[in-house]
């Protein structure tokens, strides 16, 4: 059994450094996320320490969520407004609530660490099941581009300070369109791994998958600003609607 079966898995590594530097700023997701949903009620998957849910629910939306990490949700509860955001303790793909929710919504390429296929459809499956006819569900996620995974195996320098230095190893398998992480640390305690993994889509792929869990693409931008998607475009913010 691998450890990505284990959806606790990424809280149990991250969760202590989740909200260092590197997090994008939530201010154009929040606007973006809030004008869809007005007062809601909304549902964030893979909530995690807050991020966007906070300030999303500090608007007037009613926010709740579903996360696999205690870890995390421990962070966000000792947040202004962490305690008053209902969080289901579980695995994204099975959507461990009933609903019914005017909107649902999965960011930060969140999506692909569901690192099956199969996972990836059932978390679709799920969402339709919790939502209002014509709710929306909203992904964000990267575009894969090729020349970043030409080889097999890639192995960089991540960090070196004066009592450590860490490597990151990649080892993509193209056929399956996953990638497996490693970044190994050295310091004065020892060797520390810290492994990733993805499942990564182009955004065909992934409407596709929308298709059959009964969505339909209604939006589709390059950015939570609505800059307007097109063949050059790295990233993508698309809603789909049930119904």
């Amino acid at each position: 059994m691998s450890v990505f079966d284990d959806p606790r898995h990424f809280g149990w590594l991250w969760a202590a450094t989740y909200d260092g530097p590197g997090n994008p700023d939530p201010t154009a997701a929040v606007a973006f996320l809030g004008d869809l949903a007005a007062d809601g009620p909304v549902l964030e998957l893979a909530i995690g320490t807050g991020r966007v849910a906070l300030p999303l629910a500090a608007r007037g939306t009613a926010v709740e969520g579903v996360e696999a990490s205690p870890e995390m949700v421990h962070k966000m509860r000792a947040k202004p407004g962490g305690d008053a955001i209902p969080v289901a303790i579980g695995d994204m793909a099975d959507v461990p609530v009933t609903g019914p929710y005017r909107m649902a919504y999965l960011v930060f390429n969140t999506l692909f660490n569901l690192v099956k296929a199969e996972r990836q459809a059932d978390c679709f499956r799920n969402v339709a099941r919790v939502l209002v006819s014509g709710g929306a569900f909203v992904i964000e996620a990267f575009v894969p581009d090729p020349a970043d995974f030409d080889r097999n195996e890639q192995v960089q320098p991540w960090s070196v300070t004066e009592d450590s230095a860490a490597i990151r190893l990649h080892r993509y398998d193209r056929e399956a369109q996953t990638f497996l992480r490693q970044t190994v640390t050295f310091d004065g305690t020892g060797v520390h791994l810290h492994p990733f993994a993805m499942r990564y889509m182009w955004p065909q792929q992934i409407d596709e998958l929308a298709e059959h869990a009964g969505f339909r693409l209604a939006e589709r931008y390059a950015d939570w600003d609505r800059t307007p998607f097109g063949p050059d475009s790295t990233s993508h913010i698309s809603v789909y609607r049930l119904g």
